[in-house]
């Protein structure tokens, strides 16, 4: 018998939680928020420009108000503050090429968790022979660009909150590893003139980085080195950052980028690793916790971690300091002092 006042509705919010979600990435495909852009537009009008059979527009377009992703008024829909910053195609702060690319790829392959939680393997395209991931991005330019400026967006709280938070008049220069469009030192550079950075990222990254940066009046400052992680040392410099990195490898990888890192910064130097770091207690930060399912989906060994476990692999690598701190949403940052 079930207890007084207890009711299913949030399994059953949960077990179709995949409705709303692929409701928002076929509207990012359609390119709904990028037509509204201009300005409200009708049922019939928003219908005749995304080229909609007129039998579930309007359902559609009214359950993105119901999700919170458009607003109404009468008959004329209009972008949400969210969607129209963050859901427009050609703005810097466009996160929907990460979307666009669970709606193309994920979404699917999701549909595989099981299988990947009973053979450990990868649900993507490594499944069947093909390339991964970070083969398939970084071989088509324009799927990397959309990527990178996703990465941007994403990142862009955490990145805000890096160049508040940590010491960086106690520094000079600054290499982020894997850096991409540039976003953390993009925020670097305008919030500490006296800051000088490097990107070390693979080489097809350099002139999409070097657009960004120039579009920020940070040339001077702001350099890229190309280069591959796993196969060369990594550039020397006072702080070393890692966004978004470790979490893509196995433990022998993140230890050896962790040795790697602490052989480049010198005495007192720093390393900021960031991501969204999953509670010491593995109970709150669900984004954590279905982000590394989502490297079980994608990669053969990445995995996402606590800030427990990235402090104990700084100590084994030989930093005397480390300690955790939140940035925003599910991101926090772990910092070691060698």
């Amino acid at each position: 018998m079930s207890a007084q006042g207890v009711t299913p509705d949030h399994i059953m919010q949960l077990g179709l939680g995949f409705w709303g979600s692929k409701t928002l990435l076929s509207a990012i495909e359609l390119g709904i928020f990028t037509e509204l852009a201009g300005g409200p537009l009708s049922t019939s009008e928003l219908t005749a420009r995304l080229s909609l059979h007129p039998r579930s527009a309007r359902d559609f377009f009214d359950a993105l108000v119901s999700l919170g992703m458009l607003e109404r008024e009468g008959e004329h829909y209009r972008n949400t503050a969210e969607t129209g910053q963050f859901l427009v195609r050609g703005q810097l702060s466009y996160i929907g090429g990460f979307l666009e690319m669970a709606n193309e790829r994920l979404y699917r392959f999701w549909g595989s968790l099981t299988e990947g939680l009973r053979t450990g393997a990868p649900q993507n395209e490594l499944k069947s022979g093909g390339e991964g991931l970070f083969e398939q991005v970084y071989s088509d330019p324009q799927r990397l660009r959309l990527f990178l400026g996703a990465m941007t967006g994403l990142s862009m709280g955490a990145s805000l909150a890096i160049a508040e938070k940590f010491p960086w008049k106690n520094y000079k220069t600054v290499v982020d590893i894997g850096g991409a469009q540039g976003g953390l030192l993009v925020q670097l550079g305008l919030a500490h003139p006296h800051l000088m950075g490097t990107n070390f990222d693979l080489a097809v990254v350099g002139p999409i980085f070097d657009e960004y940066v120039a579009t920020n009046g940070l040339s001077e400052r702001l350099k890229f080195q190309p280069g591959n992680f796993f196969e060369e040392d990594l550039p020397a410099s006072d702080v070393i950052t890692m966004g978004h990195i470790l979490h893509d490898w196995n433990l022998d990888d993140k230890r050896m980028l962790l040795e790697k890192a602490y052989r480049a910064i010198p005495e007192g130097g720093a390393l900021i690793v960031f991501e969204a770091l999953i509670d010491d207690e593995r109970r709150q930060n669900a984004f954590g916790l279905l982000m590394s399912l989502n490297m079980l989906i994608e990669t053969p060994g990445g995995f996402d971690y606590t800030g427990a476990d990235c402090q104990g692999w700084m100590r084994d690598a030989g930093f005397r300091e480390t300690r955790v701190e939140h940035l925003i949403g599910p991101d926090s940052m772990v910092v070691g002092i060698k």
